[in-house]
């Protein structure tokens, strides 16, 4: 079908469903090839993904057995993510204010997301707001406070403690001074590898893998290289662009999938 027709002269079209219906695909596939319905330069693709389990490891389910509705866990996790906001407010019996709301709002969507796409698709996982909403570990929260971290580095090392939005540092060269920094600029350039891969594999938590791993070599290159405090006003630029190139990787990937990123926590 022409595009004036309303197609879209795909060359590689994706199904999306649970892996319970790969035969069925398979046979689908095969059938409109040998009718003749798709073109030999067309791929057809069946992507599966596995089963989301209680943690009682049976099908997730309501107690009377209804199945859940994802309204109904999102406003629960964003319900779970704003008491752990006001547990740490001087005063927890006050509402948040608007601000606080959209980063509740931001953390437990934001968790529910990544718990989803950070397990191998194909596999079946256990749904648990706890491990989801962790701060330790491979997730959401875990990620958006690497960035809120980053974000807070560079204002305190440019002078920017006051202002809404950071003004990113222009980039300067780079000058190692330590294997940590080494480490980290190794990790940051796989980017464009990880970007293609999981565009040809179509397995997220590949993205997901790379940004708890991008976040551990900068916590490596923190602990041993001083921003605030380096020895030159080289080093220190050098160090405020490694900062920069990291939070614009986990924003990016964040961003990819679907997950905005907070300046503060």
């Amino acid at each position: 079908m022409d595009r004036s027709e309303g197609g879209e002269k795909a060359d590689r079209v994706l199904y999306v469903t649970d892996a319970g219906q790969s035969q069925h695909f398979d046979m689908v596939f095969a059938a409109a090839k040998m009718a003749g319905l798709v073109p030999e330069s067309v791929s057809l693709e069946h992507v599966p993904f596995g089963l989301v389990q209680g943690e009682d490891g049976k099908k997730f389910a309501t107690r009377s057995g209804d199945t859940v509705k994802l309204k109904d866990l999102l406003d629960e996790a964003v319900r779970i993510a704003g008491e752990d906001i006001k547990s740490r407010m001087e005063n927890p019996d006050e509402e948040l204010s608007d601000a606080l709301a959209d980063v509740a709002k931001t953390v437990g969507i934001g968790a529910v997301k990544y718990a989803d796409l950070s397990m191998n698709r194909e596999s079946n996982y256990k749904f648990s707001y706890g491990r989801m909403l962790s701060l330790n570990g491979n997730t959401a929260p875990y990620m958006l406070y690497a960035y809120a971290r980053i974000c807070g580095i560079v204002r305190k090392a440019t002078d920017q403690v006051d202002t809404e939005n950071v003004v990113w540092p222009n980039a300067r060269d780079i000058i190692i001074s330590h294997d940590s920094e080494k480490q980290l600029i190794r990790n940051l350039v796989k980017l464009p590898d990880i970007l293609s891969e999981v565009e040809s594999d179509l397995y997220p938590n590949r993205l997901c893998d790379y940004l708890f791993e991008t976040s551990q070599k900068f916590n490596q290159f923190y602990e041993n290289c001083s921003v605030n405090n380096a020895e030159t006003p080289e080093l220190k630029a050098s160090r405020l662009s490694l900062c920069t190139v990291s939070a614009a990787t986990i924003k990016l990937l964040m961003n990819l999938l679907g997950i905005p990123v907070v300046e503060k926590l």
